[in-house]
């Protein structure tokens, strides 16, 4: 699987923003993350990556997100449910993956986020398919 920083689309980017748990990758209209092997990611952390989103966007937060799973890394399942009630400006979400243990985040994703999560093993494709859904909702 490739990382961000290998696809021509890098040329794109318009911040990114490294924390110790993973590195964040700000485009015009959506978000790519790279959490960090190992990792288990908490809400705590994912409060930290907001908040970076808001001062690199203000309050016009991109509303698609890109998981780019290159490494093994956890949900802390107890914060589920943080996840799922702050997800307010998140339109889209798709996952880059082709571990056992990103197939099953996927399962418990698909769960709290009522919308589809597409699955891809390719991230120019789910670049692909982010830049269609933001151009449908331009109209």
């Amino acid at each position: 699987m490739k990382s961000v920083k290998q696809l021509d689309f890098f040329k794109n980017i318009r911040e990114v923003r490294e924390f110790e748990f993973g590195i964040f990758y700000y485009f015009n209209e959506f978000v790519i993350s790279e959490i960090k092997e190992g990792v288990v990611f908490s809400w705590n952390m994912a409060e930290k990556a907001i908040r970076a989103t808001h001062e690199i966007y203000g309050n016009e937060a991109p509303f698609v997100y890109i998981s780019n799973r290159i490494n093994n890394y956890y949900i802390m399942p107890i914060d589920w449910m943080k996840f799922h009630r702050n997800r307010e400006k998140l339109n889209f979400y798709s996952v880059v993956g082709n571990t056992n243990e990103s197939l099953t985040s996927i399962v418990l994703e698909r769960f709290f986020f009522r919308k589809p999560i597409p699955k891809f093993s390719d991230l120019e494709q789910a670049i692909e398919w982010s830049l269609a859904k933001i151009n449908a909702q331009k109209g």
